[in-house]
Formats: structure tokens, C-alpha cells, sequence
């Protein structure tokens, strides 16, 4: 499975959770803790996306992240308050292009699904019947993530609250492909949306900002793992947990 991660807080270094840590997400690449869900390390591809003021920019490659020679003198410079990265292990059948690494972005939002949706496409076909036929033709990628996005992309711009189109969008997954894992990450530059279906996830809170990721990037003790089946609500300064 993929590795991801999110950060709000004070503007920090994309290199503070993409290199320097021991086992920060480049490290998690190659050399990750848990990969239950099956493959061994993460080479096929990468995203990592960040808020300017409220605008969200991406930086993909399908390359693995340690390929890339422009991206720690990248990293090293640019600064945010508001991050989300990922490395990906891609599922078999799935194509390794750049369209199907995360973060995708839509609208406002940054997101990342660390899983598998079982049986796709035709396990989600229901959920992708509430979707105009012109959301499914554009896409980012013929893959089980890019859709997901999707999904969660148009009823966040429809209006609908992140952590009903989230548990909606579980429910349904599970209830024709309970199998699955569906680790979602999602933020907007002001919270991050997470959830633990399947897969690890820990968060560290300091009081004025809150790294959420796969696995720790370090051994600080403030790190709490999230157990399973839970919705996490976070900012800076506050962290919730809720029932998936």
C-alpha cells in the first residue's frame, strides 16, 4: 500500500516531512514499517502538494520520489503551513503514470487515498452512478483512487459536509467490496480529514501543529497511533477522533 501524510501549522520546509526526519517519507519509500496490505516498497510514484495563501499547487512524477534529482533542492526552499504528500505502491493492474499519484486536487482540497478498493471498477460502479457522466470522463487516471477523489471531489463542491461524503463513501465501498481499505487523507490549507479503514495511521499534535501520517516520521513520543475504523478531524490546535 501507499505511504501519505499531512501537515498544518506554522510554514515549514516540504524537506521537514518529505527528507529530513530518519524515517521520513522518502525513507518510507523504500524502507516502510507496515505494508499489510501487500507490495514492498513504494516506487511507483509521487505527489507531494502545498497552500500558497489558499491556493493548493501540486508536484507529481511517476518516478520514485528518490529518483528525483530537482526535488530536495525543491523541498529545501519552499515553505507552507498546509502540506500533503505521497508515495505510491500501485495495485496490480493499475497503470504508473504521473495522473495516478496523489495528492489530487479538487477545488480547495489536496487528497490521498493510501488502499485498494476491491473488484474495481465494478464494485464502484454504484457510487459512480450518483457522479454526471462528465466527472467520470475527466478523470485524472483509470484507477481506483483517481475515482475516489472524484467522488469525494464533487460532493465537497456540492456542498456536503467532508465527514458525511467520507462515511458515505465507506459505507458504500464496504458494502460491495468489504475487503477494501480505504485510508483517506484530505485537507483544504485550514484541516485535515483522515480516516483508518484497513491500514495504519499516527498523528502528532504539539499545540500549534498537527502532522498526521502512514507511519511516524521519527521516535518522538508525542506520536499516537489511530486505531482502526475511525475519522480523524484535525488543526493545529485541536485533534478529534470519531466511529467510522
Amino acid at each position: 500500500m501507499c505511504r501519505h501524510l499531512a501537515y498544518l501549522g506554522p510554514p515549514v520546509p516540504l524537506a521537514a516531512v518529505l527528507f529530513d526526519p530518519p524515517h521520513a517519507l522518502a525513507h518510507q519509500a523504500w524502507a516502510p514499517r507496515d505494508m499489510r496490505g501487500g507490495g514492498t516498497i513504494n516506487a511507483d510514484g509521487f505527489g507531494v502538494g502545498w497552500f500558497a495563501g489558499d491556493q493548493p499547487i501540486r508536484y507529481r512524477s511517476a518516478m520514485p520520489i528518490w529518483s528525483d534529482a530537482a526535488l530536495p533542492g525543491l523541498a529545501a526552499t519552499t515553505a507552507s503551513g498546509a502540506i500533503l504528500a505521497a508515495v505510491r505502491s500501485a495495485t496490480v493492474g493499475m497503470p504508473v503514470v504521473e495522473t495516478a499519484a496523489a495528492p489530487f486536487l479538487d477545488g480547495s482540497w489536496l487528497l490521498s487515498h493510501n488502499g485498494v478498493v476491491r473488484g474495481f471498477p465494478a464494485s464502484f460502479a454504484g457510487l459512480a452512478a450518483e457522479l454526471p457522466v462528465e466527472e467520470l470522463l475527466t478523470l485524472e487516471a483509470p484507477t481506483d483512487s483517481a475515482a475516489v477523489a472524484r467522488y469525494i471531489g464533487h460532493w465537497l463542491r456540492a456542498g456536503k459536509p467532508a465527514e458525511e461524503v467520507i462515511a458515505t463513501l465507506v459505507a458504500g465501498v464496504r458494502g460491495t467490496a468489504p475487503d477494501s481499505r480505504l485510508n483517506l487523507l484530505l485537507t483544504d490549507g485550514d484541516r485535515i480529514v483522515a480516516t483508518t479503514a484497513g491500514h495504519s495511521l499516527a498523528v502528532r499534535a504539539t499545540g500549534d501543529a498537527v502532522l498526521v501520517a502512514s507511519e511516524p516520521l521519527d521516535d518522538d513520543p508525542a506520536w499516537t497511533p489511530v486505531p482502526d475504523n475511525r475519522l480523524l478531524i484535525a488543526t493545529p490546535t485541536d485533534v478529534t477522533l470519531g466511529e467510522l
